[in-house]
């Protein structure tokens, strides 16, 4: 743990949510490591192909590692607090609570993992259109990208999650909120940013539009 001839105000936590477990590391303005602890999370496979998780979990998880690696420092020293995670989807309601990706109705299993593979239908549909926005995501986009999970979450979980959906988020977006409060995105979430955020064209100009969303039969 940090001595007491730290330099004051130079302590950083960095938080990393992986698929099976939430790490956190404590530096100083050296990039010294100090402090690291973690903590496993929980995952489902309800059915072939379909994965996962629980932002409630993945949040306590959180909180968890971060309370061990700052234990016995001063907090007001602590100049940064960041969170990389998993390119998952976090669906919440209009409220902020958890809604269910799953036929069960668990609202607990609230987050499609990034190696969930259910939207094999809408991604190949998606990618027949031959939309000329696709060349901003190599041509075609992957099962693993948002724009298909959301759309099987329109046509498979409608009543139950798609008509009272509020904010879908990608996970470490998710976290950044948690912490802060702020729902604005980040432009360098990895699954997100491939299909809505890296996917710009020279000069900047924004490649979704509503021609787009028309034709793969999502909100624009």
């Amino acid at each position: 743990m940090p001595g007491g001839d730290q330099e004051p105000g130079r302590y950083y936590v960095g938080v990393d949510v992986g698929t099976g477990s939430v790490r956190a590391a404590l530096v100083d303005q050296r990039g010294t490591l100090l402090a690291f602890a973690d903590q496993a999370i929980n995952k489902w496979e309800p059915q072939f192909n379909h994965h996962e998780q629980s932002s409630e979990d993945i949040w306590a998880a959180c909180c968890i590692v971060t309370k061990k690696v700052v234990q016995g420092i001063n907090l007001n020293q602590i100049r940064g607090l960041g969170f990389d995670a998993t390119c998952s989807l976090v669906v919440l309601d209009k409220q902020f609570r958890p809604l269910p990706v799953n036929h069960e109705g668990d609202s607990h299993r609230n987050i499609i993992m990034w190696l969930d593979h259910r939207a094999v239908s809408q991604v190949h549909r998606i990618n027949n259109t031959k939309h000329s926005v696709l060349q901003y995501v190599g041509g075609v986009m992957s099962v693993e990208m948002q724009a298909p999970k959301l759309l099987w979450l329109k046509e498979n979980l409608r009543e139950t999650c798609w008509d009272k959906a509020g904010h879908f988020f990608d996970l470490p977006d998710f976290l950044s909120w948690k912490a802060t409060g702020v729902t604005a995105r980040k432009p360098s979430a990895a699954s997100w940013s491939f299909s809505w955020k890296w996917a710009y064209p020279r000069g900047g100009q924004r490649p979704w539009s509503s021609c787009w969303h028309r034709s793969v039969s999502l909100p624009y």
